[in-house]
């Protein structure tokens, strides 16, 4: 599919979703319209791969839409089913029952069948607990279809079920491309972030920072001598939201030839925790190549992240993050002893980012890399903070800072970084990058265009320097700076005046000079024969 039928996909899904909500708001909106976008892409991938599985079995409805092939199958082989589904459990991983389809559901919409919400209702049941093999319990918990926002009573909110259901429908032809579905969620995902201000921030990381960070793991996962590709074991993030930056590295790592064993997520906010695992699916992950946690990251409530004996610790090749920007957290006395935090010490209340950044950190191979998008002040910022950031300088851990251009975030307009953190890094230096004017302004956001993140990517993999924009710092230079990573500090974005050459100053405005006189002089003989007056000498 072309990026311009996927945006116009986009534009379309957008126009059904802005039309429908009525007087709902956009975040309770998106639950209904992703969820929906979410059983049309299991529906699909299902037919598929059963139309492959069935071969010559497979009915011929011949294109009529209100015929479900696989229903029909159902209805003429009851005594084949349960080996069928054991087959389809071990090719693509989950069954859905021909009742629960997304083309059942759409004729049901059509016909505005009164027993559409019932229908739904058993089908995300049905999905939550016996489809897959591994549970996906709650997957549609912030799914009220009983909702009165949708209507008073049962018929008021099966008819705007089907009303929806039917545009969706309209909008998303039956023979489109499986894998514009994926892209279609990723654009209403960003879109519903566009129109929810600061809640955007809780499951949207804007994607030319997504492609920053991914691109640096990326690099990394390749073998420093020959450039060929490894494979990365594990990929984690401890924020993860929606699941985009995640899938960003997979997509980028798999596009360098290299691949990705398990990625790992972990979501406090259930809502986006719910958005994560359906982007994951919809994205192709098997559900045995993903293992997202919903709980606290802060309190380490994954109990795999528990683990106390050292040989059976995870351990990530890469983490990626982008955290809630200076969240306030209740840092106890139980916490200054844990694992994570115990050598650095806790970050301030009034300030979580440096303790998502040591977490994460805490999980990182010795040989991995981690890149975290935080606000300037942990460069900055004294106290329990300049204690933590002297540590991880002193230890050698940080390895390049980039700063970027203000107001890229839905959420925020302050300017961000991004600190890259390695165990065994090599360069005795820290890398500054300072693309903080490099950017286009945008009406509500700024944007950085394909060439910004080029040269940032270029910049950090070769450790170039360049005037007011790169420069490798020495540690010795960092500490006589107390450790203090403003960027200002070790990076001038000032234009020093030009140096004005007198002499050839001068000698221009003499010709200047006699260029007017010559010029006066051919223009008053004009006027002398035209007997008009002269004008006056320059002299």
């Amino acid at each position: 599919m072309t990026e311009a039928n996927q945006k116009q996909l986009g534009n379309t899904l957008w126009s059904i979703a802005d039309q429908l909500r009525g007087a709902m708001d956009a975040d309770d909106f998106r639950d209904y319209m992703l969820s929906f976008l979410f059983l049309r892409y299991l529906s699909d991938n299902y037919e598929t791969a059963a139309r492959k599985e069935l071969g010559r079995d497979y009915p011929d409805v011949g294109g009529d839409a209100r015929k479900v092939p696989l229903a029909l199958w159902y209805a003429n082989n009851v005594d084949d089913i349960p080996a069928f589904e054991k087959q389809m459990r071990r090719k693509v991983h989950y069954v859905i029952q021909p009742t629960h389809l997304w083309n059942s559901i759409a004729n049901l919409a059509r016909t505005q069948n009164a027993e559409l919400l019932n229908t739904l209702q058993a089908g995300f049941k049905y999905i939550e607990t016996e489809s897959f093999e591994s549970t996906f319990q709650g997957l549609f918990s912030e799914i009220d279809l009983s909702s009165p926002k949708l209507g008073k009573k049962y018929e008021d909110r099966n008819a705007k079920l089907c009303t929806i259901i039917q545009k969706i429908a309209e909008g998303l032809p039956f023979n489109m491309d499986i894998d514009a579905l994926g892209d279609a969620y990723e654009y209403l995902i960003g879109q519903f972030a566009a129109g929810s201000g600061k809640k955007a921030g809780e499951f949207y990381t804007p994607q030319q920072i997504s492609d920053i960070l991914s691109a640096i793991v990326t690099l990394d996962s390749q073998e420093p001598k020959t450039g060929t590709k490894k494979r990365l074991e594990s990929v984690m993030d401890m924020a993860c939201g929606s699941g985009s930056l995640l899938l960003n590295v997979r997509k980028k790592v798999n596009k360098a030839g290299g691949t990705i064993g398990k990625i790992f997520g972990q979501e406090k906010n259930i809502t986006t925790y719910n958005l994560a695992r359906m982007n994951m699916l919809l994205h192709g992950v098997k559900d045995t190549e993903f293992e997202i946690f919903h709980g606290d990251t802060l309190l380490n409530e994954w109990d795999m992240m528990r683990e106390q004996n050292p040989a059976k610790k995870p351990s990530f090749d890469a983490i990626v993050a982008n955290p809630p920007f200076s969240y306030r957290w209740e840092p106890t006395d139980a916490l200054a002893d844990d694992v994570r935090f115990k050598s650095h010490g806790l970050a301030p209340k009034s300030a979580a980012d440096f303790a998502f950044l040591l977490h994460g950190f805490h999980f990182l191979k010795d040989e991995g890399v981690m890149a975290i998008i935080l606000p300037h002040g942990v460069l900055f910022r004294g106290g329990a903070e300049e204690r933590i950031r002297t540590k991880l300088l002193k230890d050698g851990h940080i390895d390049t800072v980039i700063g970027l251009p203000a107001n890229l975030f839905y959420s925020t307009g302050i300017p961000v970084c991004i600190l890259v953190l390695k165990k065994c890094k090599k360069p005795d230096d820290v890398l500054f990058i300072n693309a903080a004017e490099h950017f286009v302004k945008g009406k509500r956001q700024n944007q950085l265009t394909d060439a910004h993140i080029a040269k940032i990517i270029d910049t950090y993999q070769f450790r170039k320097e360049e005037t007011r924009y790169s420069r490798r710092v020495s540690m010795a230079e960092i500490e006589k700076n107390d450790f203090n990573l403003n960027i200002s500090r070790y990076i001038s974005t000032a234009v020093g005046e030009e140096e004005i050459d007198l002499a050839a100053t001068h000698a221009s405005l003499v010709a200047i000079e006699k260029a007017i006189h010559k010029a006066t002089a051919k223009h008053n003989e004009f006027l002398k024969e035209l007997g008009k007056p002269l004008l006056p000498s320059a002299d």
